[in-house]
């Protein structure tokens, strides 16, 4: 534990990229004690930071092993950031009460919306999109599934999303277009310029290629609740191993939350 954590090139590359930690790695302490030291004696953003170190490390070892796949010490640090930020994100903008709770809200105008949402099964490694595009009445234009395989992460899995939700955008030639998902950092990465170093990396640029075609594209965040057609075709095309591509409609088991979401909220 003490090499694999402590000693191990690319752990010393993680604790390297991750500044904050990188003083805890000058001790002689052996793992035990090292981690009893940080836990007891640091602050809990410190040691919250350190412990999702720990994890991811853990985890990369173990693709390394399994998957042989490998990433970086910046490309894990990269992860663990990116991954605390997603938290933070769900945390500030989760409801405190059952009145803050947002429905899907209509895009004013002749505005069309595109709310997206990837579904993600860690033990297959498989994913769904669910993607919905509805107009300023609260009519569905089109819905569609998609299932994706050797998906390593929720975070791929939302990217992917994200990424067949801006291609149908782009096929809407003319039209000014929102896209609308509840992943904090994936809407981030869309709308900050830029590479991407992260896992996910290749998802945002493709997602920029494709953006960097039309100027009528906006990318949004929305809460959990104002995402809930979308949430509900990713789930079931993941558990029901299927694809779908309907015009103007949702399939059966989505058509009860379609119609809640045509119900404005009050101004």
């Amino acid at each position: 534990m003490n090499h694999f954590f402590h000693e191990c090139p690319v752990s010393v590359a993680v604790w390297r990229s991750l500044s904050t930690l990188n003083s805890l790695q000058e001790t002689n302490l052996d793992f035990e004690q090292w981690l009893t030291k940080i836990l007891v004696l640091h602050p809990q953003p410190l040691y919250k930071l350190f412990c999702y170190a720990l994890w991811a490390i853990w985890g990369d070892r173990n693709a390394r092993v399994h998957d042989k796949t490998k990433r970086s010490g910046q490309e894990i640090a990269s992860f663990v950031l990116s991954y605390l930020e997603e938290l933070e994100g769900v945390k500030n903008n989760k409801p405190k009460t059952a009145k803050e709770v947002k429905k899907w809200k209509h895009p004013p105008g002749q505005l069309i919306k595109i709310n997206f949402n990837g579904a993600f099964d860690e033990h297959n490694q498989q994913s769904a999109s669910g993607i919905v595009a509805r107009n300023s009445e609260g009519l569905v234009l089109l819905s569609c599934t998609k299932l994706h395989h050797r998906v390593p992460s929720t975070f791929a899995a939302e990217a992917l999303a994200c990424r067949k939700a801006t291609r149908i955008g782009l096929d809407m030639q003319g039209k000014e277009i929102i896209i609308e998902g509840y992943s904090l950092s994936i809407i981030k990465k869309c709308n900050v310029k830029g590479g991407d170093k992260s896992k996910i990396g290749a998802y945002i640029h493709d997602i920029h290629q494709l953006k960097s075609k039309s100027s009528n594209l906006k990318f949004e965040y929305t809460p959990r609740s104002g995402n809930g057609l979308a949430h509900i075709l990713a789930k079931e095309s993941l558990r029901r191993k299927e694809e779908f591509y309907p015009v103007e409609s949702v399939p059966i088991y989505a058509e009860n939350r379609g119609k809640n979401d045509i119900e404005r909220e009050p101004d």
